[in-house]
């Protein structure tokens, strides 16, 4: 066994006392009685919160099979890690940050449900009314665990595992809770300003999206960025079981089992249908290929854009939010493949454009409140919560990344770059030849993580 270095003794040992904390210190969740509870609420929360959970492994196929095949390990497990930190966070402190007694309409109080203190098995009047709070803990932790995974997709292929762990906690923490704050929280102040996001436009997809430029920007451009997807297979199944999970995401997002989560069901539906067609009939329409890769893209677009106007909008116009995020998405891919930034997936013109279009198209056709039927106080404030969440995501974001450079060399060296961050990572693989390297070298008493690669890694 390899000696410690004494950073993970301190890390490790920051993991055992909080262990003891939570052991010691949690209480037992206690249903009262008399509470009312909708046992078909509840029931569809349940499903609902699976559903959502199913997205980040879909996540990890769904950008696995695009990166080269020495770094689909790296990658997917940015995304699977992601249901441990965040779940980790979420309870001791997350949950009380994003919904916690309301600190000015800016943020919750971390005490107010610490380490899921007062999450019980009753209901809450303004979060869950019909079923228990703990339920909604969960279904709200499985949004937490999303964004950060979905901003791996701008810098994969260079970046330090370790780096990425860190920026994720900071992410989290100080990006992602405000902004759930804001939107969702009963006293936030988007909220109260009559802000519509159904199920996190703005929170999930655009702070991915924003923080995702911030870190294609800080990283750079990868040393080589010309490759073929690993494995298209990967993309389709990864595709189809996001296409699943999303509508966990947004007709759980009705928080009943009522005519709204049909809606928002249908909506979904047909949005990334109409995403997914528009998007390769116009790759044919300009000249390229009709492709399984670009089918898939468009349909994430169309399930991305849907996602805040979800229980707002009719079916026709879901058609059409998907359309129109399908060619913005498309012409944004095109062109910023010409520039200098390397958003290695395309998360910012997919995820962070994906869900501008869905903000702004939702202050159009929300139901009652649109512009199109003559309100314009709502649109107003969605293009003004459009410039408070990209300045606020996006300069958040650089900092952190800043931050955590401070703390810990962001990029791997050259060398691990070349190698593949699968194995001057993790010392494993998925290609055979590789394999027979790491294989051969460990039965002749090569230690992976005490080479020259592994420390530069570390």
């Amino acid at each position: 066994m390899s000696k410690p270095r004494t950073r993970w003794i301190v890390i490790f040992a920051i993991i055992c006392a909080l262990q003891f904390l939570v052991l010691f210190g949690a209480e037992e969740p206690v249903a009262d009685a008399a509470s009312s509870i909708d046992k078909a609420d509840t029931a569809w929360m349940i499903v609902a919160s699976a559903f959502v959970f199913f997205m980040t492994p879909g996540l990890s196929f769904f950008y696995g099979g695009m990166v080269s095949v020495k770094n689909v390990i790296s990658t997917m497990l940015q995304s699977f890690i992601a249901l441990g930190v965040i779940s980790l966070l979420w309870y001791l402190v997350g949950f009380s940050l994003a919904f916690g007694d309301s600190i000015g309409g800016v943020i919750g109080n971390p005490t107010t449900f610490f380490a899921f203190h007062n999450v019980g098995l009753n209901p809450h009047p303004s979060l869950a009314p019909t079923f228990p709070l703990l339920l909604f803990a969960l279904f709200q932790l499985k949004f937490a665990i999303i964004t950060p995974a979905l901003i791996t997709g701008s810098f994969a292929e260079r970046v330090k595992f370790t780096s990425y762990l860190i920026f994720m906690c900071l992410f989290s923490l100080l990006i992602y809770c405000p902004l759930a704050h804001w939107t969702w929280h009963p006293d936030g102040f988007l909220r109260k300003l009559g802000v519509l996001d159904f199920a996190g436009g703005a929170v999930v997809h655009m702070s991915a999206g924003f923080a995702a430029l911030a870190g294609a920007f800080i990283l750079g451009k990868r040393h080589n960025n010309q490759h073929q997807p690993a494995n298209v297979p990967f993309i389709i199944l990864g595709t189809g079981m996001l296409w699943f999970g999303w509508f966990g995401f947004n007709a759980g997002s009705a928080l009943a089992a009522n005519g709204l989560a049909v809606q928002a069901f249908a909506t979904t539906n047909m949005a990334s249908a109409s995403a997914m067609i528009t998007w390769v009939m116009f790759d044919a329409l300009v000249g390229r290929k009709i492709s399984a890769m670009g089918a898939c893209i468009g349909a994430v677009v169309g399930l991305v854009a849907i996602t805040p106007a979800a229980g707002f909008v009719n079916i026709g116009q879901s058609v059409f939010i998907g359309f129109a995020a399908a060619i913005v998405s498309n012409l944004a891919v095109y062109y910023r493949q010409r520039t200098s930034l390397d958003d290695t997936l395309d998360v910012f013109p997919c995820h962070g454009l994906g869900g501008i279009v869905g903000m702004i198209l939702t202050g159009v056709f929300a139901k009652d409140v649109g512009l199109i039927n003559g309100k314009f106080e709502t649109f107003q404030y969605h293009m003004l919560a459009l410039v408070i969440v990209g300045v606020f995501t996006f300069g958040g974001s650089y900092l952190i990344f800043k931050i955590t450079g401070m703390m810990t060399r962001l990029r791997v060296s050259p060398e691990d770059e070349r190698l593949g961050l699968d194995i001057s990572q993790h010392s494993e693989t998925l290609s055979t030849e590789d394999f027979g390297k790491v294989t051969l070298a460990t039965e002749v008493g090569f230690n992976p993580q005490t080479t020259p690669i592994a420390k530069a890694a570390g």
